[in-house]
Formats: C-alpha cells, sequence, structure tokens
C-alpha cells in the first residue's frame, strides 16, 4: 500500500504594523520617533534603535517642512526581518511627479536613508506621497519573534513604487516591498 506523508505547512511569517497620524508642527518628529523606539521595544525588533529614531525624524521633519495638508501619517511594520517606516503627506499640488523638479523634491529625507539603511525610496499614493526606509538585523544578530499584540489590527502599508536611493538600494516596481 502507498502512502503519502502530509507535508508540513510553513509557519504564517509574522508581521506587525502600526499606523499613526501626526499633526504637523514642532512635535511631530518627536512624536513619530516615540511611535518607533516603542514598536522597536514592543516586537522585539533586532535593529539599532538610534538608527531608526534618526531617520525617522529626519523623514518626519522633512515632510513638515515640505509637505502639504495638516497632518502627516506614520506607517510602522516588522514582518520578514525587515523593519520598515514610511512618512506620507498630502503633497499633490505643484508640479507634477513627472518633471525633474518634482523628482528631486520627492528624495527629501533620503540622504541620511540612503547612508544608514538597507533600503529607502519615495513613491506616489493617491493621496500625495510617501518615503520609506527599511532596516534590516545585522548579520549574526537572532530575529525574536515579536510579543503578541493582542487587539492590534494589521493593515498593509501600500509599497513598492519608483524610488531615488542614491546607494542604489531602492525599491521598485508596484506591490508589497
Amino acid at each position: 500500500m502507498d502512502t503519502i506523508a502530509p507535508v508540513p505547512l510553513a509557519p504564517p511569517a509574522e508581521l506587525r504594523h502600526r499606523r499613526v497620524r501626526l499633526e504637523l508642527g514642532s512635535a511631530a518628529a518627536a512624536h513619530a520617533s516615540g511611535h518607533v523606539q516603542a514598536a522597536i521595544a514592543a516586537w522585539s525588533v533586532p535593529v539599532n534603535p538610534a538608527v531608526a529614531i534618526l531617520l525617522t525624524s529626519d523623514l518626519v521633519i522633512n515632510a513638515v517642512t515640505n509637505g502639504a495638508g495638516d497632518t502627516v501619517t506614520l506607517g510602522i511594520r516588522w514582518s520578514s526581518g525587515q523593519f520598515r517606516v514610511e512618512v506620507h503627506d498630502a503633497s499633490v499640488s505643484g508640479d507634477s511627479w513627472e518633471t525633474p523638479q518634482a523628482d528631486a523634491n520627492a528624495n527629501r529625507g533620503l540622504l541620511l536613508a540612503a547612508a544608514l539603511a538597507a533600503e529607502c525610496g519615495h513613491y506616489r499614493t493617491p493621496a500625495g506621497r510617501a518615503v520609506f526606509y527599511v532596516l534590516v538585523p545585522e548579520p549574526g544578530t537572532p530575529i525574536r519573534k515579536p510579543k503578541p499584540a493582542p487587539g492590534e489590527r494589521l493593515p498593509p502599508i501600500p509599497g513598492g513604487g519608483a524610488a531615488d536611493c542614491p546607494r542604489g538600494r531602492a525599491t521598485s516596481g508596484g506591490g508589497e516591498p
């Protein structure tokens, strides 16, 4: 008699996500950095929190300075060994995305990210634009399972898109990173 052994299923990838709307103003970068620091601690993310806080502050300050609207949205995600932070603003007025000047402005805040992150970039959203960075654990750092987050809602952050990361570590194409 021939029997077929069941194929063990791979465990689902852990996904932790937080999305926060921040009022524009001088405290926005500090509030965003606090959320990033809390997520790193709560989810046991093995990345350097000082680097994450610095990059988050830089992206938020640039969105507050150069963006449009009354708020920015901070997206934080930890999944598959990648810690991704996005800052969304309502920069839809003014130059078209197709002009060189608008594309240059979209790179705002990415110089530090290009130097310190594994990946960085920007993309257009229906409400404006987003800039992001991705940190990964240092080689040899064990990735610990995140602490459970009861009742935490986990919607995906729209990702991908055209990006200009000076070191060539930018996401290309649409879809999830």
